[in-house]
């Protein structure tokens, strides 16, 4: 069993660990604060010691095998030219056998040379001086044909030179499978000998049918080479070759001038887009595939627009390319990166049919903005002159709608995320169509205002394209039906009654409200000038439209809504005095209506704000007024401004007494007070003194009641400029009857005054601030 000890012997225990563990722990500070002090001596030691610096290797800027592959290269470039020179210009000293014999022993042992260098596996040696004898093989054919055939057709013995280059540098790099130049060189010459065979006829036609049938073959060695310099060599050729045959069949397409010369071309374009297809349809990577396949794609549409553009109009060839285009999309039972290509060629012709027809919606839609300076001139001719004012509709945009349509359609087809573009093309096509087609005004309005009402009732919160397009199209039509009064006012009022219903509806409350009272505006100023009023009393009939937002406002629980509606109430109000501005008791009247609006939206607990706007409008209509009866006393502009300003900060200092006197009173005290002491010094009269010096009295005597600083201050310093202005005559007859020499005594006598009591003056001076600091 455990042997417990009693409490006080555990005790004595525990006591005597712990001085046993104090005293270890005192020994090992005393031990870490010596090792510290030894390592802070040594260390300046060790820092002044030299330190051995570790020898740094140089650094190579080339690799072994770089330097071999440079000069090596070097050294075949060097001797080509060498055979170059000898070739060209010490032919002539050698006869006829000497020449074939140096050429061709020196070819034979140069093209012999690789086999034993490979022996030795000196593989870069053997590049180079098979390099070398390919290069000679060359030389032997010109030298050949100095030799023995300078009177040969040029194209003929070209075409039969590379056809035997090619087929030799074939088997020399197949005989040699282990060197990579022979195969991409053969390749390369072998760019040449269909196109020059076929030269012979003459003619760029054939020319381009050959270099597209060299470029099949070099699709075709591209997917089924198995070297890798071949595969990359055949796609660049490729590629070369393509283009170069893509530009020919371009330059015949635009020369041709009838369905034959087109047909030619088209058969050109076919083939490259058969050639691109196919490499397409076999290349092991998809996005390579999807290019290639776009690229052919709309190289067919290409060579079908070619054929059009000689036997359509102008009008509907693009019509006819965007056929071909949609066509594109029919294709099926091919590879899936095929089919993307193909979608994508078809999508890049319908960019560009939509970008064809935009001059046409262009000249729909801002057209008829040029009509804000031709007001009820008269019915147009048509829909077409009524949104171009008479001028020039883009050349072949007849068929405009038509070509949107088309797109619209095929974007609903496809369906899927392409589904929600469909609406700004179909939308076009509806708006252009009553231009394009020649169509009565009244029936281009309907059909406009339809728009509109359509895209209203299509708008949601999911697609807000349809909003902002009915918002143009709106703005369209109104300008539009500026030509004459009562299609202003038709148009004005349906477009006022559509917004309103979709903002009732909640569709975009905010931007249908706020246009909805833009037209209601409009529709006002319309009526008033179609009943022959002046602008001025248009202003009163303007005034409508802010009484509707403000009686609307409170009724309306979207914030965003009632903002929009209340900033355009307030633009409208702002029109209307802008009507009646050359009109001056009319503008008093509608500064004061606005004021009356403004007050009664701050009755509202959340546009208390309003009030101080409407004080800002009350004052100048005040003093229009004041104007337009001809008065000229000053008080009468002021104290309209000093009775409401006294009132606001009274109720202010009420509701916080910490607010001091100078906000709360100092402005309404000086907007009376200061003009009225200017006005004193021109006035003449004694009653004006009078009134000003009584009502600065009561005002100091207030101030000194109640303690304020403001009133005490600006009463007191006008009541006593006053008497001052008063007494200056009295003073300056005094000062003409005193002699010269009083003055001068006084102000002397004066400051000896102030200099015997200046301990007690500024005692007095500061009681004065303290007393002024403790008032509010």
């Amino acid at each position: 069993m455990t042997h417990i000890p009693p409490p006080a012997e555990e005790l004595r225990l525990l006591d005597t660990e712990l001085r046993r563990l104090d005293a270890r722990r005192a020994q090992l500070l005393a031990r870490r604060a010596w090792l510290i002090t030894a390592l802070q001596q040594a260390r300046p030691l060790a820092a002044a010691a030299p330190q051995p610096v570790a020898p740094v290797a140089p650094r190579r800027e080339a690799t072994a095998p770089g330097v071999q592959n440079v000069l090596l290269l070097l050294g075949g470039v060097l001797l080509t030219v060498a055979a170059m020179v000898f070739t060209l210009v010490s032919w002539g000293h050698l006869g006829i056998v000497g020449r074939s014999a140096v050429l061709g022993a020196v070819t034979l042992a140069v093209l012999a040379a690789p086999v034993a260098l490979l022996r030795r596996s000196l593989r870069s040696t053997a590049e180079a001086v098979a390099g070398l004898g390919l290069a000679l093989t060359v030389l032997d054919a010109y030298a050949l044909h100095e030799a023995a055939f300078r009177g040969s057709d040029g194209s003929t013995y070209l075409a039969v030179c590379t056809t035997v280059l090619a087929l030799l540098w074939t088997a020399y790099g197949t005989a040699l499978g282990v060197l990579r130049l022979p195969r991409p060189a053969a390749l390369v010459v072998a760019q040449f000998p269909v196109p020059l065979w076929v030269a012979a006829g003459g003619g760029l036609w054939p020319v381009a049918a050959g270099v597209l049938l060299t470029a099949g073959f070099d699709v075709v060695v591209g997917l089924r080479g198995s070297a890798r310099p071949v595969r990359l060599t055949a796609v660049v050729c490729g590629i070369g070759s393509g283009a170069w045959g893509v530009l020919a069949a371009g330059v015949l397409a635009l020369e041709a001038s009838g369905p034959a010369g087109a047909g030619r071309a088209a058969v050109l374009f076919v083939l490259a887009a058969a050639i691109a297809v196919a490499a397409a349809w076999f290349s092991p990577r998809s996005d390579a595939a999807q290019v290639v396949a776009a690229a052919g794609g709309l190289l067919v549409v290409a060579g079908a627009g070619g054929v059009l553009r000689v036997t359509v109009s102008d009008a509907w060839l693009m019509p006819a390319l965007l056929v071909c285009g949609i066509a594109l999309l029919a294709v099926v039972r091919v590879p899936e990166a095929v089919r993307g290509g193909l979608g994508v060629a078809s999508a890049v012709v319908q960019g560009l049919a939509l970008l064809s027809a935009l001059p046409a919606v262009a000249a729909t839609v801002l057209g008829p903005l040029g009509r804000i300076g031709d007001v009820w001139s008269g019915t147009p001719v048509d829909a077409r002159d009524a949104a171009t004012l008479g001028g020039v509709w883009p050349s072949g945009a007849e068929t405009a709608p038509l070509v949107l349509a088309l797109v619209a359609a095929v974007l609903v087809v496809r369906g899927g995320v392409w589904r929600q573009w469909a609406l700004p093309p179909a939308w076009a096509a509806v708006v252009v169509l009553p231009a394009a087609l020649h169509l009565p005004y009244a029936v281009g309005l309907s059909v406009q205002g339809l728009a509109v009402a359509g895209l209203l009732a299509a708008a949601t919160a999911t697609a807000p394209v349809a909003l902002w397009l009915a918002v143009v199209t709106s703005v369209a039509v109104a300008f539009v039906s500026l030509a004459t009064e009562a299609a202003t006012l038709t148009v004005l009022a349906v477009l006022t009654a559509l917004f309103a219903a979709a903002a009732r509806q909640g569709r975009h409350a905010p931007v249908t409200a706020a246009v909805s009272l833009g037209y209601a505006t409009a529709l006002a100023g319309a009526a008033g000038a179609a009943a022959g009023w002046r602008p001025e009393h248009v202003a009163l009939l303007v005034l409508v439209v802010p009484v509707t937002a403000a009686l609307l406002a409170p009724r309306i629980i979207d914030p965003a809504t009632v903002l929009a509606v209340e900033i355009t109430g307030a633009v409208a109000g702002a029109v209307a005095i802008g009507l009646a501005v050359f009109d001056a008791p009319l503008l008093a009247l509608v500064l004061a209506l606005c004021g009356v609006i403004a007050a009664g939206t701050a009755i509202r607990p959340d546009r208390r704000g309003a009030g101080y706007a409407a004080a800002v409008l009350f004052v100048p209509a005040t003093w229009v007024r004041l104007a337009a009866w001809q008065v000229d006393l000053v008080e009468a502009y002021t104290l309209p401004v000093t009775v409401p300003a006294l009132a606001v900060g009274f109720l202010r200092r009420h509701r916080d007494p910490a607010v001091s006197s100078w906000a709360a009173y100092g402005g309404g005290l000086a907007a009376t007070l200061l003009p009225s002491l200017a006005a004193v010094r021109h006035d003449p009269e004694w009653l004006r003194p009078l009134l000003l010096g009584t009502a600065a009295l009561l005002v100091t005597l207030l101030g000194a009641r109640h303690r304020l600083q403001a009133p005490l201050m600006l009463g007191g310093a006008v009541l006593v400029l006053v008497a001052l202005h008063e007494l200056a005559p009295y003073l300056v007859q005094m000062a003409d009857a005193l002699p010269r020499w009083v003055p001068p005594a006084l102000a002397g006598l004066l400051l000896l005054g102030v200099g015997a009591t200046y301990e007690q003056r500024l005692r007095d001076v500061r009681r004065v601030r303290e007393v002024l600091g403790r008032m509010g």
